[in-house]
């Protein structure tokens, strides 16, 4: 992984703009977020529930991470705000995801809307409008596969994982296919390690199902950090 041209600035810009907004904007929307119609049996905590001093530490951790090294390998780069906004948007979905296996679509469908005039920004200060194209192919072709995926194993694939993989497919797509190839399903390879561990070390059982958001997103930070390489080790 070779850093980008700006690196350290993009970095440290993508800590103190992430990591302050996740901490203030995870419990808030977490005190107004509707709760789902849960199936008969189903329980869950509620979101309201969630909105403590350690979900702000978690959220504003894991997007002040999460945007210093998008920083680091996008530098100041048109893209960039695009994946900031999905660090923010990311690390308060993968920490209510992980402590109620929900994905809230009162958070999945406004980012649509924020990433993609993000996304059209950064196209039009690029002038890749290519790239725009490809975002908008990629995150169609991500939603299908998860929807066929929802449909044949609707026990092991929630339909906000769904959702997720369209918003998720559209900053990826925008970047490359090797970032979205390999940034979009590296969630089932690393979702599968963790999940036979578990099982192995008896900390879960064979029938649980395991929050898969979380997954999705760190594949999804794995694809921008080495979804370039891999493809040009490939394609070499």
């Amino acid at each position: 992984m070779v850093p980008a041209d700006n690196a350290l600035l993009a970095a440290g810009a993508g800590v103190v703009l992430c990591g302050p907004a996740a901490f203030v904007l995870g419990p808030w929307l977490m005190r107004r977020i509707p709760e789902p119609l849960l199936e008969e049996g189903d329980t869950k905590i509620p979101y309201a529930d969630l909105a403590v001093a350690r979900a702000a530490y978690w959220c504003g951790a894991l997007a002040a991470v999460s945007g210093g090294l998008l920083g680091w390998m996008l530098g100041i780069t048109a893209v960039l705000p695009a994946w900031l906004l999905m660090a923010i948007s990311g690390a308060v979905l993968g920490y209510i995801d992980a402590r109620t296996r929900y994905l809230p679509s009162a958070i999945i469908w406004p980012s649509y809307a924020v990433v993609g005039v993000a996304l059209i920004g950064a196209s039009a200060g690029s002038g890749d409008w290519g790239a725009l194209r490809r975002a908008v192919i990629a995150g169609v072709i991500g939603f299908a596969v998860f929807y066929v995926l929802w449909f044949v194993f609707p026990s092991g694939v929630g339909f906000g994982d769904v959702r997720l993989s369209g918003l998720l497919g559209l900053p990826l797509g925008w970047l490359g296919w090797g970032e979205f190839i390999s940034g979009l399903y590296g969630g089932f390879f690393i979702g599968a390690l963790v999940g036979i561990a578990l099982i192995a070390a008896r900390v879960m059982k064979r029938k649980q199902m395991v929050p898969f958001g979380p997954f999705m997103l760190i594949g999804a930070l794995g694809g921008v950090l080495l979804g370039g390489p891999l493809e040009q080790l490939y394609v070499g």
